[in-house]
């Protein structure tokens, strides 16, 4: 199919870079109409599977040692897999299945880290730490908000992060390994990396969503902006509950 001779938003495969900046508008309310959808859904899955308390004591039992080094492996087999298929596929149907799928991921690893942010919340009280995940929240929020206005506002070609990234997320991994092979904390300085790394993500992602997409993957936009709003909340709600 000739991409030059596509005029419409919801013909497939017209590149957004050759459309006007009203269709373009269009692509960015969508694509983040998604993003905001599947956080709403990550909050209503998650809530439900907190209900479940035997899934959550396997969650926090695994997140020991070994066996979360194993969690992780499937979880990026799962989301990888996710990411595939909402980004290679122009079918609608297989994007939304790329986009529940990597949803139902992240509910799931985060189990442990939610329901001990809940803990330490209750354990707070009316004190400062009560709000620990709210508080959380926003400062995730402000600063993917502030990394995409950037990118949007001034056009730039974040790319050259694809190569970075791979690189830091690469010694991530082998860091997280390390840590459990010799039993270290990885502590504050480790979790800091990590929100810098997310917020190149965030960037790189953002990017992608303004130079590289076909009008028809808002779907897919919205997975890798999701993926990478997550990481930093994980990395910011960590630092948060290490605070004293």
């Amino acid at each position: 199919m000739n991409r030059d001779n596509l005029s419409h938003y919801d013909q497939p495969f017209e590149a957004l870079s050759s459309v006007t900046d009203e269709v373009r508008a269009a692509f960015y309310k969508k694509t983040y109409g998604h993003v905001a959808a599947a956080v709403l859904l990550f909050i209503v899955v998650e809530a439900f599977l907190l209900q479940v308390q035997p899934l959550v004591d396997l969650m926090a039992s695994l997140a020991q040692g070994w066996t979360w080094l194993l969690v992780l492996g499937a979880f990026m087999w799962a989301t990888s897999y996710a990411e595939k298929m909402a980004h290679t596929s122009h079918d609608r149907n297989q994007q939304y299945l790329g986009l529940g799928l990597i949803v139902a991921a992240y509910a799931l690893i985060f189990l442990p880290l939610i329901s001990m942010a809940l803990n330490y919340q209750a354990f707070y009280g009316d004190q400062e730490g009560s709000n620990l995940l709210s508080q959380a929240a926003a400062v995730t929020l402000s600063l993917f908000a502030a990394l995409s206005a950037v990118v949007i506002v001034t056009k730039k070609d974040f790319s050259f992060l694809r190569s970075i990234l791979a690189v830091g997320f690469i010694i991530a991994i082998g860091v997280i390994i390390a840590g459990m092979l010799f039993g270290f904390d990885l502590g504050l300085l480790f979790s800091g990396a990590m929100v810098v790394l997310a917020a190149g993500s965030i960037l790189y992602q953002t990017s992608n969503l303004v130079h590289k997409y076909d009008t028809d993957q808002y779907v897919g936009a919205a997975v890798g902006l999701f993926s990478a709003l997550m990481l930093l909340f994980w990395y910011i709600l960590s630092i948060f509950m290490s605070r004293d």
